[in-house]
């Protein structure tokens, strides 16, 4: 039983055009227009609402994320947790600064409904909506979609939460007007650098217990400066987020241009995986009763393994026509295979020194959580796929 996440499931969304809409519903996203490319293994993720559930690992860290910014002192920050995730070129590229040759924008890359909309690929689709709607401290919760390479780590769905704050014009006002170096020099700008430091600072404490952090200069076209979070947990420095204070020109654009404030944005896998110990990210959507059951609303648990079937390997070779994109690829694996696909490597690539013609070799790792495979069943799906890498990407298995 999968259950279903709509618009009206959740009271803290003031999103009125989308109520009533029901988000697991897969002919939204499987259209007939000629440029949609949302498979239907990806359809039938939309609308699953893990981050919702208050006794799975995503929404248990999605809760005491809440919690602690509900105890931020001064701020009263708005919850959004029940989105679309249907969103448009505008709100999910342009809007943020996102360029029109901006890989992320490829169809190698994103989910594309139709030319124009798309499943969103971060939670920041929404921010400007929230910035013109008047809302000035806000947290966003959801699933975000995007085409990846295939291993323990990656998965095309998966959850991200992103919270924005405005300061009151009164305290930033000594800025008025500045732009580029001019405001990056001032001290509201730091002020502002500061504070998001500090918050984020006490987040990771909340989360993980006191633990040493180190901030780096990052760049993301939507925050100006750009800042990355690491921690050392665990004897090793964990990339945990991304931050920054907003863009002038996104702030220009949301039609607010005289506010100033701060942004971030983080993966819930990534900091489940991390205080669960949980070693696949494939588990979080399973439906067996021996990963679900193991963890409760408000309570961190470490994973205990309940199985460990053995992997199947297959080889794959071809030679690359032009334009070949290595995304296509992972995601063709993943629409013969599903989840059966644990990892996709690279071990071989060579050039043909007389034709020019290059050429890639791939391990695929076979592995299902819940039983053990047979060679003839992987024999089966390994020739689909080479079948289908020459019909639909064009590629010449070798």
């Amino acid at each position: 039983h999968q259950s279903r996440l709509s618009a009206s499931s959740s009271s803290s969304s003031s999103s009125s055009s989308t109520d009533q809409i029901d988000f697991a519903v897969a002919e939204r996203y499987n259209t007939d227009h000629p440029n949609n490319n949302v498979p239907p293994h990806i359809a039938a993720l939309v609308g699953r609402g893990l981050h919702t559930k208050p006794n799975h690992p995503i929404g248990i860290i999605r809760a005491q994320i809440q919690d602690y910014f509900s105890k931020v002192e001064g701020t009263d920050f708005h919850i959004f947790d029940a989105e679309d995730p249907i969103v448009t070129t505008t709100q999910c590229f342009d809007d943020l600064r996102i360029g029109p040759d901006h890989p992320g924008r490829s169809p190698s890359d994103t989910y594309y409904i139709t030319d124009e909309t798309l499943l969103r690929t971060h939670t920041s689709a929404h921010q400007s909506q929230h910035l013109r709607d008047g809302y000035d401290c806000f947290l966003c919760a959801g699933d975000v979609y995007r085409r990846d390479e295939i291993d323990a780590s990656h998965y095309p769905a998966f959850h991200q939460l992103e919270g924005v704050k405005l300061f009151d014009s009164e305290i930033v006002k000594e800025s008025n007007g500045l732009t580029g170096d001019d405001w990056l020099a001032s001290p509201d700008c730091t002020i502002i650098k500061e504070d998001l430091k500090q918050v984020l600072e006490g987040l990771m404490d909340h989360l993980f217990g006191p633990v040493e952090k180190k901030w780096s200069d990052d760049f993301f076209p939507f925050t100006e400066p750009s800042l990355e979070l690491e921690i050392m947990y665990d004897g090793k420095w964990l990339e945990v987020l991304g931050c920054g204070v907003v863009h002038q020109e996104v702030l220009d654009m949301a039609g607010i241009g005289e506010r100033r404030g701060w942004a971030f944005g983080l993966g819930l896998e990534r900091l489940a995986m991390i205080l669960f110990e949980i070693p696949d990210i494939r588990l979080f959507w399973t439906d067996d009763e021996r990963f679900t059951s193991q963890f409760q609303a408000g309570q961190i648990t470490k994973f205990e393994a309940y199985s460990k079937f053995p992997p199947v390997f297959k080889d794959i070779a071809f030679w690359l026509p032009e334009g070949y994109v290595e995304n296509d690829f992972f995601e063709l694996a993943r629409g013969v295979a599903g989840d059966l696909v644990e990892g996709i490597e690279l071990i071989d690539e060579f050039t043909n020194p007389k034709t020019n013609r290059s050429s890639k070799c791939y391990r695929i790792s076979y592995r299902s959580m819940d039983r053990s495979l047979t060679n003839d069943e992987i024999d089966a799906l390994q020739d689909s796929l080479r079948d289908q890498s020459e019909t639909t990407l064009g590629l010449e298995v070798r």
